[in-house]
């Protein structure tokens, strides 16, 4: 397992971006639970974000991919709108416990 970061590091409705052993990832925390994704959008398999730690929409409601407007629900990482639609992120393993928050690869 690998220490992504201090629980108090991903507030409620943030994200951040992470690269783990080769791995770009990125982490959303909504309604106190912690969901992890590789950061590659399923259109064009680039990277979601323009700017560091920015992968929801305005609302902080949905995953947002900036560069084709995809957007994604939080929970499952499945396409909601955009032309990727139906597809889904690559959901990843991670757990979270009194020392933070751990990616298990």
């Amino acid at each position: 397992m690998h220490f992504l970061c201090a629980s108090e590091h991903l507030g409620e409705g943030h994200s951040r971006a992470f690269s783990v052993a080769g791995v770009a990832l990125f982490a959303v925390r909504r309604q106190g639970q912690v969901f992890a994704y590789r950061n590659r959008c399923p259109h064009k398999g680039i990277a979601l974000n323009w700017q560091a730690d920015s992968f929801l929409d305005d609302s902080a409601s949905l995953i947002h991919c900036a560069h084709h407007g995809a957007l994604f629900l939080i929970e499952t990482g499945e396409c909601v709108a955009g032309p990727c639609e139906g597809e889904q992120l690559q959901a990843l393993d991670c757990l979270e416990d009194s020392q933070g928050i751990w990616f298990k690869d």
